[in-house]
């Protein structure tokens, strides 16, 4: 997701531009328009209302950055999602603010380039307000342009533009769009060369493009090569049909459990490496070996990134070289703490000399003075003393005694004072070893912490490795004892399949018994029944003779009056009988 602070950048150069008097206020109307278009453009729902509403209580006319800035962050900025096109977003912002500051007629480049340069300086700048970009970052953009260009550095061309700019530390927008088309590449490099670097370093630091080329990739369906430009961001691979970047074939998802490991040659196929995915493996072929060994090292450092949870490694490259600052201007500072204690030290050393300078020429008036009185008085009583001048010549003696000793403290106390100043001059220069030290220390431990870091990036790809092994093993037992499984227990159901069919075949047997059983009593039964019938029809049915009916009495029964003879009633009770007690066994 973009930054916030990106954000902020770009519509300060709106406000910015919207301030035309300079006095850091803009109308609310032109807030109001602003707030629209931001919403617009960052595909965010814009209420009119809540604008009105958030600034009801506030009708002192114009506001300050600090007065809009509440608004800005409650009702757009924190409804930014990732959908919108922050090219497009920056473009609304430029076009508010270009035409007020630089002259088109001036520069060698184009607007369009005056553009990007306009977004790799707000990428590059520091995240304080005014907006500004500081000679370190200058260089830095100017050193990749040169290499894009394919042109050396010129040290001593930028060492020279910095010396002219006096006490300067850092440059705004406009002047850094002002070098770049007008100062620094206005002699010696074609335009098209300079609009081509520009470009270049544009894709690379605002559009997140660390790599990008033509190579073979290798079809999932067909299995055919096709030739496809490719573009590597922090957190994907894409290919396209062409580097016009206008139809896109696909995209590789870079994540965390993905890895790229180089191939043998094979299907006349050379300079081959593979990336695996958790779904899918893509097989891709570079022009060379240099390229090969390029993109595979350039892929594994976004995987690695990943991993780590950081940023891309434009932007964590930008956040190291502002640590470095910091820290640097952190040891100016201290440095500059230390060497003026030191020089207050000096200092107080140095009026203490002057005190005893004056103590002892104080010291050398008064031996002086003595020495008059001393002559004067001699002069006085050397008639009335000559019997003393023996002592007197003892009391000279101490005297002149005295004034040696003074003379050789003097002579300490100068000594002592020059030592003092070598003692100063040899720990400017320790404070200037010790710097150096510091320095060297300094350089040795970023190569140890890079040493370090990639000795750690080592160690979790080998356990990753190691891990990926160990867990391949476990899943191919796992898959072998499951085999071993699956295939007792289809033996066991093979077994009792066989049983079954076993017992089904004999039952099919019985049953093909019984149905034989009955169907030979079905043939018996058919032909007793016919007999039966034979007999029946023969003595009593249709040859009977036709007669009158019996004169006695007819019997009443459940078919009819006369229905049947008594023979034929006799057979039917006899029939129904053994229906009957049939029946009853089956209950």
């Amino acid at each position: 997701m973009w930054l916030r602070e990106e954000l902020l950048k770009a519509i300060w150069h709106a406000f910015t531009a919207l301030d035309v008097d300079h006095r850091g206020k803009v109308s609310k109307s032109q807030l109001k328009v602003l707030s629209y278009n931001l919403c617009t453009v960052m595909k965010i729902p814009h209420n009119p209302l809540t604008f009105e509403e958030h600034f009801k209580e506030d009708n002192k006319g114009p506001l300050s950055n600090e007065g809009y800035m509440p608004y800005l962050n409650r009702y757009i900025l924190d409804k930014v999602q990732e959908d919108f096109d922050v090219l497009e977003f920056y473009r609304m912002c430029w076009t508010l603010c270009y035409k007020k500051n630089i002259h088109p007629h001036r520069l060698i480049i184009s607007d369009a380039d005056a553009f990007k340069v306009w977004c790799i300086f707000n990428f590059l700048s520091e995240d304080k307000y005014p907006l500004v970009i500081v000679f370190e970052e200058v260089e830095y953009f100017l050193r990749k342009l040169t290499e894009a260009m394919g042109i050396g550095w010129c040290e001593e061309k930028f060492t020279d533009y910095r010396m002219r700019q006096n006490t300067k530390s850092c440059l705004t927008v406009w002047e850094l769009i002002e070098l770049v088309g007008v100062i620094y590449f206005s002699n010696d490099v074609d335009r098209q060369i300079l609009s081509m670097g520009i470009n270049e370093v544009f894709s690379e630091l605002i559009l997140d493009i660390l790599k990008q080329g033509y190579m073979m990739k290798k079809g999932h369906k067909r299995k055919n090569w096709m030739e496809r430009w490719f573009v590597l961001r922090p957190t994907s691979l894409t290919y396209y049909v062409c580097e016009d970047l206008t139809e896109k074939k696909g995209d590789i998802v870079l994540d965390q459990s993905c890895c790229v490991e180089s191939l043998l040659d094979r299907d006349g196929k050379k300079c081959l490496f593979i990336i695996k995915c958790q779904d899918k493996s893509f097989e891709i072929s570079a022009s060379d070996k240099k390229k090969k060994q390029e993109w595979i090292q350039a892929i594994q450092t976004c995987i690695q990134l990943l991993r780590l949870g950081l940023l891309s490694p434009h932007r964590e490259a930008r956040l190291r070289r502002r640590e470095l600052r910091q820290k640097q201007q952190l040891e100016d500072q201290d440095l500059t703490e230390r060497m003026k204690n030191l020089q207050a030290a000096n200092e107080a050393k140095q009026i203490q000399l002057e005190d005893m300078r004056l103590k002892m020429e104080e010291a050398k008036a008064k031996a002086e003075l003595e020495e008059l009185r001393r002559k004067k008085n001699q002069s006085d009583l050397q008639d009335r003393y000559r019997l003393d001048l023996e002592k007197e010549k003892m009391v000279r003696q101490e005297m002149e005694e005295q004034m040696a000793q003074k003379s050789s403290e003097l002579d300490q106390y100068l000594q002592r004072v020059q030592e003092l100043e070598d003692m100063y001059h040899r720990l400017q220069e320790a404070l200037e070893d010790e710097r150096q030290a510091k320095q060297d220390e300094e350089a040795m431990r970023k190569l140890q912490a890079r040493l370090l870091e990639e000795e750690a990036a080592k160690r979790v790809e080998m356990e990753q490795i190691y891990l990926k092994q160990q867990r391949t093993l476990t899943q191919t037992e796992a898959e072998k004892e499951e085999l071993m499984a699956e295939q007792l227990a289809k033996e066991r159901e093979l077994q009792a399949a066989s049983q079954q069919l076993d017992r089904l075949e004999k039952e099919r047997q019985g049953a093909l018994e019984q149905y034989q059983e009955v169907s030979r009593k079905l043939e018996r039964a058919a032909n007793k029944t016919k007999t039966w019938k034979d007999k029946v029809a023969k003595h009593e049915g249709l040859v009977r003779l036709i007669q009158p009916g019996h004169k006695g009495a007819q019997r009443i029964t459940n078919w009819g009056p006369a229905s049947f003879t008594d023979i034929e009633l006799e057979l039917r009770k006899k029939s129904w009988q053994e229906k009957k007690n049939q029946g009853a066994p089956a209950e």
